[in-house]
């Protein structure tokens, strides 16, 4: 039972830890610098900002 008490507090403070380092990696490579850019990387000139291009969202009705 010692073992699983180690292994779970372990994790409990592992976590957080490795969260923390990822974010202060992140921070010193300028990852977070531009947020606002980051945000529009997902669209292109096939997919423009604003514009729905999903099947599911540009369904015409059948009496269009």
């Amino acid at each position: 039972m010692n073992v699983l008490a180690i292994l779970m507090i372990g994790g409990v403070l592992a976590v957080p830890g490795v969260a923390l380092v990822a974010l202060r990696w992140a921070s010193h490579r300028g990852e977070l610098n531009l947020p606002e850019r980051a945000a529009l990387l997902p669209f292109d000139e096939e997919e423009p900002v604003g514009r729905a291009t999903d099947q599911i969202l540009n369904r015409q009705s059948a009496e269009s």
